[in-house]
């Protein structure tokens, strides 16, 4: 029970770079605790989003600006502008399917 209070707590205090990712290719986030996190610009790209979509109204394009936070998500913003059960699947509860081990 412990460990399931603290993972969130973790989370929401660890931060990440984003990187634009142009589609074929695959940018790696590996701090983590609960796994790391990939993300495919083919993936997006196959699923209609452009490019401008993300950047620069969610994210900048210049390397290293945006510390992702599950805070910042979880809140509707950064990846969760459209990961909240909306137009894609929502963050919350569904940590699998970005974090791997």
């Amino acid at each position: 029970m412990k460990k399931k209070l603290l993972i969130p707590a973790v989370l929401l205090c660890t931060a990440t770079l984003a990187l634009a990712v142009p589609p074929g290719k695959i940018l790696e986030f590996s701090k983590s605790m609960m796994g790391k996190v990939t993300f495919s610009g083919e993936v997006h790209k196959n699923a209609g989003v452009k490019c401008g979509e993300c950047h620069t109204k969610v994210f900048e394009y210049k390397k290293g600006t945006a510390k992702i936070t599950m805070a910042k998500i979880y809140a509707g913003e950064q990846c969760g502008t459209c990961h909240n059960g909306g137009r894609a699947f929502a963050a919350k509860g569904n940590c699998k399917r970005c974090h791997k081990r």
